[in-house]
């Protein structure tokens, strides 16, 4: 009898939603399918077969968090003890009243068995997925079935009379609710954790872009397109060289302070689920440009739900570049347990003064960075953005410091 775990898919995961199961007692399942999507704190995960077999029994309801290591559901494979043969873990009752409970406030919101990239196809397309009719034994809307929706090769399922149970569910939901569950439940955990454990201090600072916006123009007008993050984190990369300590991860059972000597760089971005931070992996061995389609590809998962754990793992500092949303400052906390976070914010076209005492219009923006007090102090934290800053504002010096 195998036995289905949550194990760690994330870096530092303890615990996991079970959102939905792929599959039902009875079903046969191969090595390596997909069995249950699992809510991590940063994405929405599957979690595969370890073998073949057929599916016995699932110990676990949806919607229930559970801690890593907890078993989700039993499949007996060829020439394995029969379920009555295996002597299972003592398993924690959940009490009637609070299996009822959890039933009725998952019946509100009729969820369809889909992922999330099949649910943006289907926003995308302003298609109600609940109308698309699944194709898969195991009730499963897929990318097809909402293609063929869209392609009209099938009709909206009829809708039935509604049962007591989901007429009392819609009356319990209100438009001035929202559930706090699943990926926002998660966020919340981490960020509680990291402002709660480490002492924050914010330092803001201003950056003059003129140059490396002409340079980005003349790049642009060649042919070459490069993003401004992708050089803000090549800037980074070279400033966290230069003060290792904001690369780094205070161990304070074993009284250290960890310099990483590698240089993965998070890259925060905001989508309909929740904040969530792909890595560019290895920064400091990578050109520009390859920084710029590596941010490109993770945003593009990360917004259509297809980012794999590997893509979310070992950060050793993290950028929110929140300047396009249009925010002039903030206060961020810090992406546990990493030592500082950096956040830009708005760039706007002012007047400035040059060498020559003359008013020019330039354009100038924000930053702020927040770090870890017990680790670095204030005037290390300046001396590493005014590093930062030299380089955005002299690019033709950044592109010396890559020699």
């Amino acid at each position: 009898m195998l036995e289905v775990k949550l194990h760690d898919i994330g870096e530092g995961m303890t615990e996991g939603e079970i959102l939905h199961y792929l599959v039902k007692p009875g079903d046969r399942v191969t090595a390596d399918q997909p069995l249950v999507e699992v809510q991590t704190d940063k994405m929405v995960a599957e979690l595969p077969s370890p073998g073949a077999g057929t599916v016995k029994e699932i110990v676990i309801d949806t919607g229930t968090t559970v801690q890593v290591g907890t078993t989700l559901l039993y499949i007996e494979g060829e020439g394995s003890p029969t379920a009555a043969e295996v002597k299972t873990a003592p398993k924690t009752e959940v009490p009637a009243a609070k299996k009822e409970e959890k039933k009725a406030f998952i019946s509100s919101f009729n969820r369809v068995l889909a992922t999330p990239y099949t649910r943006k196809i289907a926003r995308d397309n302003n298609i109600n997925i609940e109308d698309v009719t699944p194709s898969d034994p195991s009730g499963r809307v897929t990318e097809e079935d909402v293609y063929r929706f869209l392609k009209g090769e099938q009709q909206p399922q009829k809708e039935t009379a509604p049962t007591a149970e989901a007429s009392f569910s819609r009356q319990k939901t209100t438009p001035d609710e929202i559930p706090f569950r699943g990926m926002r439940k998660q966020i919340a955990k981490k960020m509680t954790k990291s402002l709660f454990t480490i002492p924050h201090v914010t330092h803001f600072d201003e950056v003059n872009m003129t140059n490396l916006l002409k340079l980005r123009g003349e790049l642009k007008a060649a042919g070459v397109s490069v993003s401004v993050p992708a050089f803000f984190v090549k800037a980074l990369v070279i400033a966290l060289k230069d003060f290792p300590v904001f690369n780094a991860e205070l161990d304070e059972e074993n009284e250290k302070i960890l310099l990483k000597k590698e240089y993965h760089i998070g890259m925060a971005v905001d989508t309909e689920d929740g904040l969530i931070v792909p890595v560019v992996h290895d920064a400091d061995k990578k050109s520009i440009k390859t920084i710029h389609d590596d941010i490109k590809q993770l945003n593009e998962k990360a917004r259509e739900g297809k980012l794999k754990p590997a893509d979310i793992q070992n950060s050793t500092f993290t950028v929110s570049n929140v300047g396009p949303l249009g925010s002039i400052g903030a206060t961020p906390i810090i992406n546990y347990p990493e030592t500082a976070l950096i956040a830009f914010h708005k760039t706007k076209k002012v007047p400035l003064v040059n060498e020559h005492d003359e008013i020019v219009i330039g354009h100038m923006m924000t930053l702020s960075m927040s770090f870890d007090h017990r680790v670095a102090d204030g005037a290390t934290a300046v001396a590493f953005t005014n590093r930062f800053a030299s380089l955005i504002e002299q690019p033709n010096k950044l592109m010396l410091e890559m020699i």
